[in-house]
């Protein structure tokens, strides 16, 4: 049905997905340009490149990133489309495209003289242009407004700015219908009538529109959103429609649409009934919910035999009837093991499948990992009083977090992931020495070693265990993932420190194909020679950047700090200082302030909530999780045994230069501590300030006195020491469900903190009334920057904040040698209240900044490039960095 449609990919689009405007935010274009790959592999034939965001300079980040783009053989292959609302933005990416681009979009809403002055310059950069019917009275909404404005472009186009018909791409409004507003009935065919109009009347043009507009009214019903975007594609696609966002893959086949529903949808979409919206409200309810949930509630499945039970119950993580049925097994089996090898590895072979080609999301096989271990729990005994050994495996992988790290729940669904694909897999936990690491390698002989981190002290970490491998002779091939983790530091640090097989392995569903290549008699060697060359090239690209962008002198970064008109402004005084602790917090306040989107990030399904929970692709895998998460919510509000705590206190401060000094008291003859900040240091235009967090403090020579804050907050160590328990017990799926949900609870605290801290404890904000979908936007006066972070990336720092606060004996939060907080489901950082306080990234430093703050900080140099590592705009100089210096 669409043999001849092209298919837009619209996920590299800040506006339009989560993930990759936190990717961008974040500064991780390597892992942006994964989102623009996984588009073309998926059969995206264009790409649309969108960085429209107010806190992204967006000229800068679109240039950056298609000049990415553009060494990428197998993204670059595909033409670029430069989406943004701001013309800067669209000239900027026209100038660093390779090839023909297309411009999406412009328009006459400006009247002629405008939409001709673009389309010249479109012109003149060799590119197609997509075109909006959308003039100067508003959006084309009728058959005729529709044909109407894009005649009047496309004889502007054609005559006066020297465009062929076949670089125009009309998009005349894709709107939902089954509103229930009459007015909206027509949408649908009006788009199919107003474009067999434009290709009829204007030969040689495009159509393209966004195709999941047309079923928004259904939002929350697959089934029938699938079936109204295959029957509207069928008779827009012969009406002339040729482009369009839509995901081919994910359609429902038009001709097994069932006839009732496929009459239902179509009397909507073609407008052919009064009563037509009714019909299908009516119809839609008898599909709604379809999918797994609805195949997991229903027991036809136990009519099977007992193998297909076993891999039914496996499939789809169905525990209830595993004992029984793996009883049954056992009595017709020779031995209890041959259920294990037979049965069992099938159905996990099935999932293993399912998995792979992405028809299984992780929630999903987790869940099957605990039907797995459940029904091996019930052989053992059987098994062991046989007194033989256990199946073979593929392999035997270590994996570990590094030492002074504490976050494993990413390390735990690897090693979920593994052993569902018949792999043995021993995890040391988390904080784990060198030492020990190597050591068990080499007492259980393992054919892989993993590492873990999350916070960029363990970048350095493995970079040791990496110089250690070497200097014992491992020839063991070394994973390397983790949040903080990159391929591009992997090449360019941890390959460099050990002569053997390094590779990055970016997330859960990655690790089965690297460990099956590295295991592989037969394809190891080219596999192993691939990753070398790809490291190699990725080492000389980061060689040749040399400095990277140009970086001012530190002396006139700092002679450009954020103009604050301290004269006018007298900062808020707290209502107290000094520390408060807050005991046994309520639980209710932080539920309903949880901001979920990352909840689903962590189990590798991507998208924004709620939507996602609509999503065609991930959207059943979506709904599940959260309903567990639900779930297990009401199971900790009833039982009452979550404790979080926090504390947070309000101190006399003063910026001294790019310092904060802290005072015991409001004399402020003495400082008592100070916290160090860094400088953009990145060259500016003159229009824009070089930030550090130091200018939102008033200075002390103005004679105006001002206040730093200071938190931290925890969901509580009774989490992390229930989710370990639950994974002993083999539960790994409930252990990694509530240790996300840890992660949430203590975010959603420290946002229900600072709005308390805003409106009550320091007051600056007591008339503050915003939305819970506001406050996850920080639609707020101030800024809790948390050291570690973009905006003081200084993991030590966390030190200061920490002995403020007393936080160990006050709440029970400590720190490890790294810096790292624990326990995990834990946050903390500082209150800043000035209207212009804003979060920003610090970004590449020089030499000369990291030298004056080494000499602020009392370190050497050596000691402030290892805990500024990332943010260093140089390479250090050679040689072996100290053990020493954490």
């Amino acid at each position: 049905m669409i043999g001849s449609f092209i298919n837009v990919g619209e996920r590299t689009n800040v506006t339009g997905s989560a993930r990759f405007k936190k990717l961008i935010m974040e500064d991780d274009y390597e892992a942006a340009l994964q989102v623009a790959r996984q588009q073309v592999e998926n059969g995206a034939q264009i790409i649309d490149v969108n960085m429209d965001e107010g806190l992204l300079d967006s000229e800068v980040a679109m240039v950056r990133f298609l000049n990415l783009i553009a060494g990428e053989p197998d993204i670059a292959r595909v033409p670029i489309m430069i989406d943004s609302s701001k013309w800067s933005v669209i000239e900027a990416g026209l100038r660093c495209v390779q090839g023909r681009a297309v411009v999406n979009s412009i328009s006459m809403k400006e009247g002629e003289e405008a939409f001709l002055e673009q389309a010249r310059l479109v012109r003149r950069y060799g590119a197609a242009v997509v075109v909006m019917a959308f003039d100067e009275e508003g959006q084309a909404d009728t058959v005729e407004r529709k044909v109407e404005i894009c005649q009047r472009a496309y004889g502007l186009l054609t005559e006066k700015a020297g465009f062929p018909p076949e670089d125009i791409i009309f998009d005349p409004n894709i709107f939902a219908v089954a509103t229930g507003i009459a007015e909206h009935n027509d949408y649908g065919l009006a788009f199919i009538e107003a474009t067999r109009q434009i290709r009829q009347s204007m030969p040689g043009v495009h159509v393209s529109g966004g195709v999941s507009n047309v079923s928004f009214s259904f939002r929350g019903n697959n089934a029938v959103r699938e079936a109204m975007h295959s029957c509207f594609l069928y008779h827009a696609i012969a009406a002339g429609m040729d482009m369009g966002i839509v995901n081919a893959g994910q359609m429902t086949v038009y001709d097994e649409i069932p006839e009732t529903l496929r009459e239902a949808v179509e009397d909507v979409i073609l407008n052919r009934r009064e009563d037509a919206t009714e019909r299908l409200l009516e119809v839609a309810e008898t599909y709604r919910g379809q999918g797994a949930q609805k195949q997991e509630a229903t027991l036809e499945w136990r009519e099977g035999d007992v193998n297909a039970r076993l891999s039914h119950a496996l499939v789809h993580g169905i525990q209830d009837f595993i004992e029984e049925d793996v009883e049954e097994a056992r009595l017709q089996a020779e031995r209890p093991l041959h259920v294990i090898e037979g049965p069992l590895m099938a159905g996990m072979n099935v999932v293993g499948d399912l998995f792979g080609a992405g028809k299984m999301f992780l929630p999903q096989v987790v869940k099957s990992a605990r039907v797995m271990k459940k029904a091996v729990a019930y052989l053992l005994p059987y098994i062991e009083a046989e007194k033989t050994g256990g199946q073979d495996k593929k392999g035997k992988i270590l994996m570990a977090t590094v030492k002074g790290d504490v976050h494993d729940i990413g390390k735990n669904i690897v090693g979920v992931v593994l052993q569902c694909n018949n792999y043995e897999v021993i995890d040391l936990g988390v904080m784990v020495p060198a030492a020990k690491i190597l050591e068990t390698a080499k007492a259980e002989q393992v054919d892989i070693i993993g590492l873990s981190g999350l916070i960029t002290p363990s970048l350095d970490e493995m970079c040791f265990v990496a110089s250690e491998m070497q200097r014992q002779g491992f020839d063991t091939p070394l994973l390397i993932g983790g949040a903080t983790t990159s391929k591009v530091h992997t090449a360019v640090k941890i390959d460099r420190n050990y002569e053997k097989a390094v590779v990055y392995v970016p997330d859960a569903s990655r690790a089965v194909g690297v460990a099956g290549q590295l295991l592989s008699l037969e394809r190891r060697s080219d596999y192993v020679a691939e990753i070398a060359a790809d490291y190699g090239k990725l080492r000389e690209g980061y060689s040749r950047k040399g400095e990277g962008p140009a970086r001012a002198p530190f002396a006139e970064a700092q002679a450009n700090r954020d103009p604050i008109d301290w004269a006018a402004y007298d900062p808020p005084r707290p209502s107290f200082t000094g520390v408060q602790v807050l005991e046994d917090y309520p639980l209710p306040e932080l539920i309903e302030r949880i901001d979920w989107t990352p909840f689903f990030a962590t189990w590798e399904l991507h998208g924004r909530y709620p939507d996602i929970l609509e999503d065609a692709t991930v959207g059943e895998a979506a709904r599940g999780v959260f309903a567990d998460a639900q779930a297990r919510l009401q199971d900790l509000l009833k039982s009452g045994w979550v404790k979080p705590r926090a504390v947070f206190g309000f101190f006399p401060a003063n910026a001294a230069g790019d310092d904060i000094e802290i005072y015991p008291d409001e004399a402020r003859a003495e400082v008592r501590a100070v916290a160090h900040c860094l400088r953009q240091q990145m060259k500016r235009d003159g229009k824009r300030p070089n930030l550090s967090l130091a200018d939102f403090l008033a200075p002390k020579d103005c004679g105006k006195p001002d206040w730093l804050g200071a938190f931290a907050v925890t969901a509580g160590a009774e989490i992390e020491a229930e989710a370990r328990r639950l994974k002993e017990a083999g539960d790994d799926y409930e252990s990694i469900l509530l240790q996300a949900l840890g992660d949430r609870l203590a975010e959603a605290f420290a946002e229900r903190l600072h709005e308390r801290v805003r409106k009550e404890f320091w007051g600056y904000a007591s008339d503050e009334a915003l939305s819970n979908v506001e406050l996850v936007a920080e639609s707020y006066r101030g800024i809790r920057p948390a050291p570690g972070y973009p905006a003081c990336p200084d993991h030590t720092e966390k030190q200061t904040l920490f002995d403020l606060l007393d936080a160990p004996n006050r709440v029970g939060i400590s720190l490890t040698e790294s810096f790292a907080m624990t326990p995990p489901a834990s946050v903390s950082g500082w209150y800043f209240a000035h209207p212009q306080a804003r979060y920003f990234g610090v970004g590449r430093i020089g030499r000369d900044q990291v030298q004056d703050y080494a000499l602020r900080k009392g370190w050497s140099l050596e000691h402030a490039e290892r805990w500024l590592a990332p943010n260093l705009g140089y390479e250090p100089a050679a040689g072996e960095r100290s053990r020493e210096a954490a």
